[in-house]
């Protein structure tokens, strides 16, 4: 679904990811560990072609990023659902209408219920008319979830997604990835919270990757 082989990423002058060959499989569930500056969101980037690779291969879906022109590279992401920790909507729409964005702009419409349904499923269908600004964190963080799913993508990445979170609704939105694995959705989780991952693997055969040294580690059972 995702693989990488031999892949390396350079940043103004310098290596930061080096030497990755991977298999992300259909209906895994992973974790993305490291110290900041380590290279996740890098690494995240190059899974849905926002970066290319300075060497070695990215193939998504069979095919290998470079071969893809830019409504290739549009058409994939749609594929690809990504949660940012530092999520932004439109504060001037109502919540509904930021969640259902991916449809507006790839000129799809979706059923009025499916969006009442997703709203439900991550606890904010009270809020359909609520202004972005108004909304808590751990709400904004649940429906940056929802407008990364309304296309139904295959893969769900999650950059730090509990990041400005209490440990609640950390618990919250990590079932809702759960469920969402438990649906057949492969998922990647780059996070520092290393309670959160026993939490998950307590759950679920999770693996855990960590980068160290430019490079992308399996982690051992200490975790």
């Amino acid at each position: 679904m995702i693989a990488f082989d031999n892949v390396a990423y350079s940043y103004g002058g310098g290596e930061l990811l080096s030497d990755i060959s991977l298999r992300l499989a259909p209906g895994s569930f992973h974790f993305l560990t490291g110290p900041s500056g380590a290279g996740k969101s890098t690494f995240l980037k190059l899974c849905y072609a926002e970066l290319l690779p300075t060497a070695g291969r990215v193939t998504l879906f069979d095919r290998e990023v470079r071969s893809l022109s830019r409504d290739d590279i549009a058409l994939t992401r749609r594929r690809i659902g990504v949660v940012h920790q530092d999520c932004q909507f439109l504060d001037h729409l109502p919540l509904a209408a930021n969640v259902a964005l991916p449809l507006t702009v790839a000129g799809k419409t979706s059923p009025p219920q499916d969006l009442t349904d997703l709203l439900g499923w991550v606890g904010l269908g009270q809020l359909a008319d609520a202004r972005p600004p108004s909304l808590s964190g751990g709400e904004r963080q649940r429906a940056a979830l929802a407008r990364a799913i309304i296309m139904g993508p295959d893969v769900v990445l999650a950059d730090e997604p509990t990041g400005n979170l209490d440990w609640e609704m950390s618990l919250r939105l990590l079932t809702l990835l759960v469920e969402l694995n438990r649906m057949g959705k492969t998922v990647l989780i780059a996070t520092h919270d290393l309670n959160l991952i026993r939490q998950a693997k307590s759950q679920l055969a999770a693996r855990v990757l960590r980068i160290s040294k430019r490079r992308i580690q399996l982690a051992g059972a200490d975790l």
